[in-house]
């Protein structure tokens, strides 16, 4: 205990450099964690992806469309257990800015398909009577104060003309990492209406998603399902849900890359900033240390207290900028939600606050107790403080 006493009477005996030196390693700490939370969001979807789903889309591309007949035939591929289908449906809610995910799904397969989102039993059974009715996650539903029975109009892009849902559910994750953004109807209210106003574009699915038996047979299941419309004026590409996930990630892998370095970046400045910080104070202190030297302590001991003084700031820094991380996370999902549907901060970027903070602590004082050490004590003694 008195040791540590020394440790923080030294490390505050210029109160003001320690402060904001502490301050820096705190606004660090919590620009580095929300970066590395902004990263595991961006993946968010991909960790929560099924082994046993498949999704078949166009083999041309995600924005071509495949016939409804697709389906009985899937059906019959040995391995498959369950089939349904759906299309991105692109509409906008009063204005572009409130961005959301919305699919036009067949409710009674979808669900059945996807049971980590876990509906009411009689939302659910509301939701399967009304053709116009919609089904909302529930930090959706909370985003814009949405409740059972009120009726929400789109404005469509990808199928033109205003389109109005009645909200009949709204659905909990059961997972953590489960998407509570979604807006879902169905898909035959969609069909409907295309066969009155685009026939063309009627009985046409965006993509498949397919339930499996075995995870371990995905590679040998998505090739029958692919060899089955080979050569067809719509060929098809099936591949894990995971898979699937990770193509529309990585879109944005430059930028991803960009923020993962950025966040590494972030821990240099950290560095630069300590060592700054320990170097002046034992400059400040040098015939202290050449005083302890006379007295008989040895260069582990004063090796010690300089690395015991890095220490003690980089890790009350450490631990204010984890305190703040949090809130800040709850405000940045509050502002971001629409684009970061989870956005938590993980234990492993923690863990990494921690780590990174002893490792500059100890790096950041490598050079000043090289050089307390080298100082002879005649020198040291003419220092002046």
């Amino acid at each position: 205990m008195q040791i540590l006493k020394i440790l923080f009477k030294n490390a505050f005996r210029h109160k003001l450099r320690t402060g904001l030196t502490i301050l820096s390693i705190t606004i660090a700490l919590l620009a580095f964690g929300l970066l590395r939370t902004v990263v595991n969001a961006w993946y968010a979807g991909v960790e929560a992806s099924s082994a046993y789903r498949l999704v078949t889309r166009n083999a041309v591309s995600i924005i071509f469309s495949l016939p409804l007949s697709y389906k009985d035939r899937i059906r019959q591929v040995e391995g498959v257990s369950e089939v349904s289908w759906g299309n991105w449906f692109g509409g906008i809610y009063i204005d572009e800015k409130n961005f959301f995910a919305n699919f036009a799904v067949d409710a009674k397969t979808y669900f059945d398909l996807y049971r980590e989102y876990a509906i009411p039993d009689d939302q659910k059974i509301a939701f399967f009577r009304d053709r116009k009715g919609f089904v909302a996650g529930r930090k959706l539903a909370r985003r814009f104060g949405w409740k059972i029975g009120d009726t929400i109009v789109l404005k469509g892009t990808i199928y033109p003309g205003n389109w109005e849902f009645v909200l009949r559910g709204i659905y909990r994750g059961r997972e953590p990492n489960a998407d509570e953004t979604v807006f879902m109807f169905h898909w035959d209210y969609l069909n409907e209406s295309l066969k009155k106003t685009a026939p063309t574009r009627a009985d046409q699915v965006g993509f498949y998603m397919i339930g499996i038996q075995d995870p371990a047979r995905a590679i040998s299941v998505s090739g029958n399902i692919d060899g089955l419309f080979k050569n067809s004026f719509a060929e098809t590409i099936t591949e894990t849900e995971k898979a699937f996930t990770l193509g529309f990630v990585a879109m944005s892998d430059t930028i991803i890359t960009a923020i993962e370095l950025v966040s590494f970046v972030v821990i240099i400045i950290i560095l630069a900033v300590v060592a700054n910080t320990v170097g002046m104070s034992v400059r400040e202190r040098t015939n202290e240390y050449a005083v302890f030297k006379t007295l008989g302590f040895g260069g582990w001991r004063i090796a010690g207290l300089i690395l015991g003084e890095s220490i003690v700031i980089t890790m009350m820094g450490c631990a204010v900028g984890i305190a703040a991380t949090f809130p800040a996370a709850t405000a940045f999902a509050a502002a971001m939600g629409a684009y970061f549907p989870v956005f938590k901060v993980e234990p492993a970027t923690i863990w990494l606050d921690i780590v990174f903070s002893l490792s500059v602590g100890i790096l950041a004082a490598i050079i000043p107790v090289y050089r307390t050490l080298k100082v002879k004590i005649a020198d040291g003694l003419r220092m002046i403080e």
